[in-house]
């Protein structure tokens, strides 16, 4: 038996038909004896505003970030196989790697790389344009920068995306257009980018845009999750514990620290 701890960006309860779909497209992909748990942010978390909105400010995406690590130092300390970071900007994920030993994998480093084993430019495809910088230096510092190509948007908000679920076709069109621009541009593999619209696109089986393959993004990261869980059960595979993005802080300056800033609770 296998437990995912699954952290999106999004508080799930707010969007039922995405949290609904999110929920039958990753069980669906899980192997046999694989649970998927999903979590999202904290009620009230956007008062006002879709998360798409926050992720065009950095300091409030690193606001936000805290959610990711404290879910992920939860996940351990209840015995979760692996972490799952579900949204494509990899919210916290340099960070939590460094705090916890159970896998962490996150969709833009997971999808990208394993796009990289089909074709030689990768094209995301999202409906985000603020984030195109984040990912851009997120695959450069993962050393994926070189076969990224053309990051296009799709001709939709996050509403359409939402209505979509009951009338799939304007949304399919839009995402055929923006990934035949990809496609102009040089790509020759397609990453959905933010979840809503992975989820979508898996829901109604796309899986190509003329002769080029698209990811499903949320389903490859699921299955490098397990793979990874798989390995360290067995072998106990882990990052690097050296220099500052790999080295593991000693738990009581961790708890310390983190009780300076979020109290007894953090």
């Amino acid at each position: 038996m296998m437990r995912i701890w699954h952290q999106s960006f999004t508080v799930l309860d707010d969007v039922p038909h995405y949290r609904d779909a999110l929920h039958r497209h990753l069980n669906a992909a899980a192997r046999p004896g694989t649970t998927v748990e999903l979590h999202g942010m904290a009620e009230g978390t956007y008062p006002g505003s879709y998360p798409g909105v926050h992720i065009g400010h950095l300091y409030l995406t690193n606001l936000h970030r805290e959610q990711f690590v404290r879910a992920a130092l939860r996940a351990e300390a209840e015995g979760y196989d692996a972490f799952f970071i579900a949204t494509i900007p990899d919210t916290g994920f340099e960070e939590i790697r460094s705090l916890v030993d159970i896998p962490v994998v996150a969709f833009g480093n997971a999808s990208v790389a394993f796009a990289a084993t089909l074709g030689s430019r990768v094209g995301i495809v999202n409906f985000i344009a603020e984030l195109e910088p984040q990912l851009r230096r997120n695959m450069d510092a993962y050393g994926l920068g070189s076969i990224v190509g053309p990051i296009v948007q799709v001709e939709a908000g996050f509403t359409d995306v939402m209505a979509a679920y009951a009338d799939p076709g304007p949304l399919l069109a839009a995402f055929e257009r923006a990934a035949r621009r990809a496609i102009a541009e040089g790509a020759n593999v397609i990453v959905p980018g933010e979840g809503p619209l992975n989820v979508f696109l898996a829901g109604q089986g796309v899986s190509r845009v003329d002769d080029v393959p698209v990811i499903d993004s949320l389903g490859t990261g699921l299955a490098l999750a397990e793979t990874r869980a798989l390995l360290y059960r067995r072998t106990g595979l882990r990052p690097p514990r050296t220099g500052l993005y790999f080295s593991k802080p000693d738990p009581r300056m961790l708890a310390a620290a983190r009780a300076f800033y979020y109290g007894s609770a953090g």
